[in-house]
This record gives C-alpha cells, structure tokens and sequence, in this order.
C-alpha cells in the first residue's frame, strides 16, 4: 500500500475532497461548533425540567442533528440513527424516562469533562446500561463538543478504515468505536504536522477513502464495475462541490447588498467576523466594512455568537446596533434565530430590525420556525426578506432610502 504520509499528501492537494471542501475552507463547519454545542445544553435543560418529546421530530435533538447534518460532505444521513422507530423500539431514549434521564446525564458529564479521560468514562458508563439503539452515533455530536479529543463516525468512515488499516471493525460497538479512536490518534499524533488537532482532518481521509471518492495505490488493477463506482463518486462530488459554490455565491451576494445598503444610510458596516476576506462582483467586503469591530457590552462568548452574525449595521461611529440580517441558504433558519435571539436578550435597546434573508423557495420553511412558540411569544419582531426582493430592490433603496425603515418596503412578517 501507498506511504501513509503520501496518501495524506494526495488527500491535501485534491481541491475537491472534504479536506478543502470541509475541514478547511468551509465557514458553516466553524459556526455549527457554537451553535452545535448550545443545542446540546438545550437538549440536557429539556431532558431535567422533563419538557423532552417522545419523539425526535421538533425536539431540541433534532435541531442538533439538524445542524450537524448541514456539514453534508462528511454528515449526510446523521440524524437517521435517532429517529425514533416505534416498533422496534429504538433508540430507547423517548419513551423510557431512566434512558432518557442517562443520555441527559451522558451530555452534561460530557459537555462539561475537562480530561478525554473522563468522556471515556461516561461512554462506558453509557455502554454498560445497554440502551437499545444508542450507539456510537452519538460520537459525530461528541467530535463537535470535543473536536481534539474524540472523531466523528459513520458508515463511510468505519469503512474508510478498514480499508485504511486492514481491519474489521463493526459499525455498532461502542468498544469497537474506542479501539478505531486509539488508532486515528494514534496515526494522527505521528502525522499531525500534516493534519491537524482536530480529528476530523484524519476522519475526513477515512470518508473519502470510504466512499471510493479518493484510490490509494495502484488502480490499474479495478475491475469495471469498481472503476464504474469510482467514477460516479467523482462525479457526484463533482456536483457537490459546483452546488455549494453556487450556494456560497448567492450568500455572499445577500450580503454584499446588505452592506451596500447599510453605507448608503449612513451606517458602520460589517459582515461575519470569519466573512471579512469574502468578496462579491470584484468589491471586497473590507473596503466598506469596519475595520475593528465594536466592543458590546455582554460577556465574551455572547459576543464571539453575535458577530457571526452574517450583517450588523451599528450607528455611526458607535457601538449602538441598528440593524441585523441573517442569510440563509441550505443551512438550519433556527441557527440563525439563535445568534439574533443572543443579541436581543443581551443588548438589546429595543430599537434593532432584525431581518432574516432567504431564498424564495424556503418561505414555508421560515414561517415554521418563526412559529416557534419560544420565538413567537417573545417580544423580538423577526421580519424576512427574500433573495429576489433584496437583489431587484439594493440600488433602489441605495438611491431613494434615508433611514432603516426602507427596508420594510420589501420585507414580510408572520
């Protein structure tokens, strides 16, 4: 078989695989790691004040595989080992509340575990209770509270490496699931100047390798049929990664009017904190943007979620929040309520729009979760726009708008 060290390098120079698609120059991977983490407290909350379903559709664990399964280079299908299949009684996690209150208990010890050691512990502990369905699944939601310690799992990559070590690991076994640990930190540790920290580099070698989208060694020697299954792969990645640039085009277009905008009115400007180096139509957001951005007065934490935020606008020369907007493409509307809903119940002054920005065709998708009891009752007034309204409309409003009350002239409200 081909060196280790060569396969990794053949992995890091193919634009299209999930290290350059995913791992590395992927915006929406940085973001689901807070948003992935305050769903998993919001599961723990539900699970002691005894508010979790029993079911997974519209839980807060369904958000969180939600979120996880946007990441869909590596996480298609995430969600699938959760839902709730009534006949077979699995995973056993809704209906039985002393599961229930263990998987509840497993996240918290997790989530708040200051050593991999004592993750450890808790899946063993988990393990040992035997709860029907509830298997190394749970490892993809671990790898995005503790990225250095524990890789993600699934099929792709159980088969990934097999092929990698020549091994026969099962896809249903905690244990197995520890045993393919110590190997990738192991192998990770060796090449780690090549990888990184974070297991989903050494995870992401595994998928590829595991959906036959990269051939290690000599290929001369496959079959037609094998040579046929290759070249699909290819194919279909291909098409991925064309769909997501589109995808990412489109975002940065929403967001370059909404700083347009944001100038024309006389506003201090910015985009996402990790979107800054973005440009669309040949001008680059930088150039309109703040340099620095403004200090909040709000812990830390919230306000590293606030500017993620894709556009804020501030009053001039000031750190007073006028206005912002949340793009939404492909990826979860709640997440984006979730960094809005940090900035009203931290700072607000009553006097923001918040906005969020979608394409025409996930209307029906918005209105669901901005008919959210806990968004509905609130006070915050979330009003939308959609992608067609903001591109025939930017320089209109640009010519003839003099404060943030123009933008109401195309946005809708439930």
């Amino acid at each position: 078989m081909t060196n280790l060290g060569q396969i990794i390098l053949q992995y890091k120079i193919d634009n299209e695989s999930v290290y350059n698609t995913w791992f590395i120059y992927n915006d929406q991977r940085l973001k689901a790691f807070r948003t992935i983490r305050r769903g998993v407290l919001q599961v723990i909350e539900d699970i002691k004040s005894k508010t979790f379903p029993n079911d997974f559709k519209e839980s807060s664990l369904e958000f969180v595989l939600s979120c996880i399964a946007e990441q869909k280079q590596v996480f298609a299908g995430v969600s699938h080992p959760f839902y709730w299949k009534p006949k077979l009684r699995i995973p056993d996690i809704y209906e039985n509340q002393n599961n229930k209150l263990a998987f509840g208990q497993f996240l918290e010890n997790c989530i708040n575990a200051k050593s991999e050691e004592q993750v450890v512990k808790e899946i063993i502990r988990l393990d040992e209770l035997k709860i029907k369905g509830l298997g190394p699944a749970v490892a993809s939601i671990l790898y995005f509270i503790h990225p250095t310690w524990f890789p993600p799992f699934n099929t792709a990559i159980l088969n990934g490496f097999n092929f990698l070590f020549k091994d026969k690991k099962k896809l249903g076994s905690w244990t197995e699931y520890l045993k393919i640990r110590e190997v990738l930190m192991e192998t990770n540790s060796l090449h780690k100047s090549q990888l990184s920290n974070d297991l989903g580099a050494i995870a992401g070698l595994c998928f590829e390798i595991g959906t036959q989208k990269m051939l290690i060694g000599n290929d001369e020697y496959l079959s037609e049929v094998e040579r046929a299954r290759f070249e699909k792969n290819v194919h279909k990645r291909q098409k991925e990664i064309l769909d997501e640039k589109l995808e990412e085009n489109l975002h940065s277009e929403m967001q370059y009017h909404l700083l347009k905008i944001g100038v024309s009115l006389g506003f201090d400007v910015t985009p996402a904190s990790n979107d800054k180096s973005k440009s669309f139509d040949g001008q680059n957001f930088s150039f309109i943007s703040l340099g620095k951005f403004p200090e909040l007065p709000t812990d830390k934490d919230t306000q590293n979620t606030i500017k993620l935020i894709d556009v804020l606008w501030f009053e001039k020369g000031t750190n007073k929040i006028i206005g912002a907007f949340e793009v939404e493409k492909s990826t979860s509307i709640y997440s984006g309520i979730l960094r809005l809903s940090d900035l009203y119940f931290t700072i607000s002054n009553g006097q923001e729009v918040f906005y969020i920005i979608i394409p025409n065709n996930r209307e029906k998708d918005l209105v669901l979760q901005l008919n959210r009891p806990v968004i509905k009752n609130s006070k915050m007034n979330i009003k939308y726009i959609l992608f067609s309204e903001l591109r025939a409309n930017c320089d209109a409003i640009c010519k003839f708008g003099s404060d943030h009350s123009i933008m109401e002239k195309i946005s809708k409200s439930i």
